[in-house]
């Protein structure tokens, strides 16, 4: 066992909360297990955790080349969401009776991470808020309103998806522009390194090996490779998302983008209450790009944004807090809230999420070469891990079930059934060319002074290039 040890940044928010985490040195490496996952992440660590749960016997070992919650899972904006993307155009393609089954099992993934949290004595500052998708302006408005068309159809009912007006959304949230809002319950808050690290005590008290500081140089049928080393195992299960590319089994498979996130120092109640977001609901907007925000346990406004993509699907943790990225960042946030202005900012950090080509989750296992994955979450995936670590935990065992039932599975046929990613530089000049579009878009969709015929033909290029993404 060897490598070198990475730290989260002390920019980060997450990691200022706690103490300095450190690699651990116990126990030995065991050359022979049933299973062996590859990254201590949420997936990794949620399918550690229902395969002990499932079977308490199994041999199971999980191998992080830095330490638990380094990459996404320890510096995501904290939403926890009862959904996966991409969810809707096969909810809708379902019978009544297989969409409603489905439609709770999504759902339920938010009171499924209570009640592990609550049952195991995991803290991690969990707020059941819901989620307001705020329309800023009435491009954004008219947005909102074919959403939900879609997710009618799609099975949702006004329970799980409901307009606010323009008074209902400012009676929750204080945000420019806001002229009504889509409100979901199926959605919370937390501190996302504590929910990793609360992950991490539970299933080494269940018994499952796990291995800090100790980077994997590739996997075959029933090994995996070490710097110092082999480990034989039943099941392999990479579990790396954003950092997929760095194994040469992976490439192709899922890519990393960047995202972005600043967060304040802590603020007054007089500023809260210029603010709302009392229950501590997470908050976005409809614009085209991603935006994400919530407020703290301690107080804070935390807003996130994503960012960019690297050429050849480079991952990437290192950023400049005084960047002019996270200038820009901060500039949004104050376009949100102008209140805000003079607040000071405090942390900036980023990281690298995981895009599957179809935009969609996933869920796969090959038996012939003893593998399981799951990955692709496209940014969302602190829930969606806890879904497909409870469907990698099945498919392992050889359960039948409603999980290993469903469209997000791939089948038998291993990783060659997953779409690869366009070769480069299509991929570099397609993100960013697609990315820009969408930029534009949004900065014309209101302005008056544009002709209405540009503005329309804009947001139909962006349309477009939105459908060809998929």
């Amino acid at each position: 066992m060897g490598g070198c040890m990475s730290h989260l940044p002390a920019s980060c928010l997450w990691q200022g909360a706690l103490p300095a985490v450190a690699p651990s040195s116990l126990p030995p490496v065991a050359e022979e297990c049933d299973v062996a996952i590859i990254g201590a992440g949420y997936t990794g660590l949620w399918t550690a955790y229902y395969l002990k749960r499932q079977d308490p016997a199994l041999h199971v070992q999980v191998f992080e080349a830095a330490h638990a919650g380094f990459g996404a899972s320890g510096r995501n904006g904290g939403w926890l969401i009862g959904g996966i993307a991409g969810q809707d155009a096969w909810l809708a393609s379902l019978d009544e009776d297989a969409r409603e089954a489905t439609r709770q099992l999504l759902y339920g993934i938010v009171d499924e991470v209570k009640t592990v949290c609550e049952r195991e004595g995991i803290g991690c500052d969990l707020a059941h808020g819901g989620v307001l998708y705020a329309a800023r302006g009435v491009a954004q408005a008219r947005r909102a309103r074919a959403w939900l068309t879609d997710l009618q159809r799609a099975g949702h009912t006004a329970a799980d998806f409901r307009w606010l007006s323009a008074s209902e959304l400012a009676a929750q949230l204080q945000i420019a522009d806001g002229l009504g809002a889509v409100f979901s319950p199926h959605c919370a808050t937390l501190h996302p390194l504590k929910l990793v690290q609360g992950l991490l005590h539970t299933v080494r008290r269940m018994g499952v090996r796990v291995h800090e500081a100790c980077p994997v140089a590739g996997f075959g049928k029933g090994r995996v490779r070490l710097q110092g080393g082999e480990v034989r195992a039943r099941w392999i299960v990479p579990a790396l998302e954003g950092a997929s590319t760095t194994l040469p089994e992976l490439k192709g498979r899922v890519q990393p983008a960047q995202s972005l996130i600043v967060a304040t120092e802590p603020l007054s109640a007089a500023q809260w209450d210029a603010i709302g977001l009392a229950g501590r609901a997470a908050f976005s907007d409809l614009s085209r790009g991603v935006t994400y925000g919530q407020r703290t346990a301690d107080g804070r406004l935390l807003f996130g944004a994503r960012g960019g993509y690297q050429f050849a699907g480079r991952p990437r943790w290192d950023f400049d807090p005084q960047g002019d990225e996270f200038s820009l960042r901060t500039e949004l946030m104050r376009q949100f809230f102008p209140q805000l202005q003079d607040v000071r900012i405090t942390h900036a950090w980023g990281g690298s999420l995981g895009l599957a080509r179809g935009f969609t989750p996933f869920a796969l296992r090959d038996r012939s070469r003893g593998v399981a994955c799951a990955g692709g979450y496209g940014g969302e995936g602190v829930g969606a891990s806890n879904l497909m670590g409870r469907t990698l935990a099945d498919l392992i065992c050889e359960r039948e079930t409603l999980l290993t039932r469903q469209r997000w599975v791939e089948g038998e046929a291993g990783l060659s059934s997953l779409r690869r990613w366009e070769p480069e530089p299509l991929r570099y000049l397609g993100y960013h060319a697609i990315r820009s579009a969408f930029v534009l878009d949004d900065a014309l969709a209101d302005r008056q002074d544009i002709p209405a015929r540009l503005r329309r033909l804009v947001g139909a290029g962006a349309d477009a290039l939105e459908g060809l993404m998929h």
